[in-house]
């Protein structure tokens, strides 16, 4: 078992002092951690002693972490402050904007970053951008009113086209986003004041006075909120787009307050998987690298029409209950020409309230739907749009809010039936070939 004493610490330690600014770290990284916690961890490591490693955590995991989500922090945090003493450096290479090579040499665990950023707590590194933004202030001053803001500028960008930076402000943003939903009114009714009567009521109170009748008993009709049931194709063209989207997924899952009654999500590729329970992690992190660990097909092939065949089968009657809206984003692009992708999407619509679907292939102006797998989709959604940036999926609420509103999908259908061979005309011209060889 390693010591403690044979890891290299500051110079002149104060195992006090140490504890204390490792508490702040933690209550950087969100932890609730006030002043009694550190000095009940100082006296719990004075009692327990710390001749061990495994003795010294779980006496500081004891008095600091009161949650299951919170375990994950404080083990990075943990690993970083007492194992290994140049994590600033360590973690300033993977904060630091750079190209994506680079920087997929060594990915991030879960809750890692928000470990780094408490402990590093706002330094930054010097790079040589920014050195010569510093040349330039006067220069940037002067184009800054003639240029869009950079949140701005993120919000339309391509998430395939984005930094490691650009994205780790763009995934920020996406946990921030919300997604309202109008409630639906149930034919059942409840007993509250309305505009529907309530002849048994208005009997039941005039037998409560003789049968005198003095007043109306009304009531009204119940409220409910759908379900929300997501779809994310997370094949090899769709990887980027399909982490963004589960970023954005797992803040309305978790927002508080929100209208759904339930939010499931499932991804597929060469199979189906549902990652509904790993979405319920607070740590957004965690709950995606827990999520891809069980998805074994990440980046994998596409078998659209074989997961959907899958979920009508096994998942419909469970998460479709009640006018549920299922969020499909895929582009489209299936590679099984057995299958039969418009009979499995013709049952998925008939089951759903609203199919919205989501293809990142639209951020192509010339895009036409040429690709049997889109042709055979596109006349069962409710709307088309385009989920390849912030902004696309900022406009989900409005899509939501106005199902009459089909998106792409109109002008997309008028190019299908524009492009569709006329029937009369091969008719036409295979009588005439007959009559010929007669």
């Amino acid at each position: 078992m390693v010591e403690l004493a044979d890891l290299e610490l500051p110079d002149n330690p104060k195992l006090a002092s140490n504890i204390a600014h490792f508490a702040r770290a933690l209550r950087r990284a969100g932890l609730p951690i006030g002043p009694g916690r550190v000095v009940d961890a100082i006296r719990a490591v004075e009692a327990a002693g710390f001749t061990e490693r495994r003795d010294f955590y779980w006496t500081l995991h004891a008095c600091f972490v009161s949650k299951h989500e919170e375990s994950t922090v404080f083990a990075q945090l943990f690993r970083l402050y007492w194992r290994d003493p140049r994590y600033l450096e360590q973690m300033m290479s993977f904060m630091s904007p750079m190209v994506r090579g680079a920087a997929e040499e060594r990915t991030a665990q879960a809750a890692e970053k928000r470990a780094a950023e408490a402990l590093l707590d706002g330094q930054e590194r010097d790079t040589p951008e920014q050195e010569e933004a510093k040349e330039d202030e006067m220069v940037l001053d002067i184009d800054a009113s003639q240029t869009i803001s950079a949140q701005e500028r993120l919000r339309t960008l391509d998430f395939e086209q984005m930094s490691l930076s650009e994205m780790h402000e763009a995934r920020r943003i996406l946990a921030g986003l919300s997604l309202p939903v109008k409630p639906l009114r149930s034919r059942r009714t409840q007993g509250l004041p309305g505009r529907i009567p309530d002849w048994r009521g208005t009997q039941r109170g005039a037998m409560r006075r003789g049968g005198e009748i003095i007043d109306f008993s009304t009531k009204r009709r119940r409220i409910r909120y759908p379900n929300l049931v997501v779809l994310c194709d997370i094949s090899g063209s769709m990887s980027q787009y399909s982490r963004a989207v589960l970023h954005f997924v797992h803040g309305v899952a978790n927002r508080r307050g929100q209208d759904w009654a339930q939010v499931h999500a499932f991804t597929f590729g060469t199979r189906l998987t549902n990652i509904t329970r790993h979405l319920r992690t607070r740590d957004v992190d965690a709950a995606l690298k827990a999520a891809g660990a069980e998805a074994q097909d990440w980046e994998g092939g596409t078998r659209i029409a074989a997961c959907l065949h899958d979920f009508n089968r096994d998942w419909s009657r469970r998460v479709m209950g009640q006018g549920a809206v299922v969020l499909l984003i895929t582009d489209g692009l299936d590679r099984d020409p057995t299958a039969d992708l418009g009979r499995e999407m013709q049952r998925l619509s008939l089951s759903a309230r609203q199919l919205i679907w989501l293809n990142p292939l639209l951020r192509w102006d010339g895009f036409a739907p040429r690709a049997r797998g889109i042709a055979a989709m596109l006349p069962h959604v409710t709307s088309l749009r385009a989920g390849h940036n912030i902004a696309s999926l900022q406009g989900l609420a409005d899509a939501l809010s106005r199902p009459e509103d089909a998106g792409e999908k109109t002008r997309l259908m008028d190019v299908m039936r524009e492009a569709a061979p006329d029937p009369d005309a091969n008719r036409f011209a295979f009588t005439r070939a007959a009559n010929t060889q007669t």
